[in-house]
């Protein structure tokens, strides 16, 4: 089996259905569900809302309290979301030994 079909599968397995796995690499998650994915696009599309609420002509205290502000709670918001929905954070390199011993590689000569 490929690296990268392991990597799929890695993240397809989602028993306890969590919205947000673990990173393969570091520390942090990635959205596995179309709820995780919901959560991402909706925190993307309200950073670029108030990031357009900024222009050349704004001031230090107007660009802290229209941008950094609100893109620093809604971050604080995302870790919250992705911590109760997603599994206990870790630092990872790589699957996980438990992942690996699971997964078949008698047929794939490349292993």
């Amino acid at each position: 089996m490929k690296w990268m079909e392991k990597f799929i599968r890695y993240y397809n397995d989602n028993p306890k259905g969590y919205w947000f796995k673990r990173k393969l690499f570091g520390w942090g998650w990635i959205p596995v569900t179309w709820h995780g994915w919901l959560v991402i696009g909706l925190y993307i599309v309200a950073v670029l809302f108030f990031a357009l609420t900024i222009d050349t002509n704004s001031p230090p205290q107007e660009i802290m309290f229209t941008f950094v502000l609100p893109t620093t709670l809604l971050t604080a918001t995302l870790i919250r979301v992705a911590y109760k929905k997603g599994e206990k954070p870790r630092w990872q390199w790589g699957l996980p030994d438990d992942e690996e011993a699971d997964i078949d590689t008698t047929d794939d000569p490349e292993n």
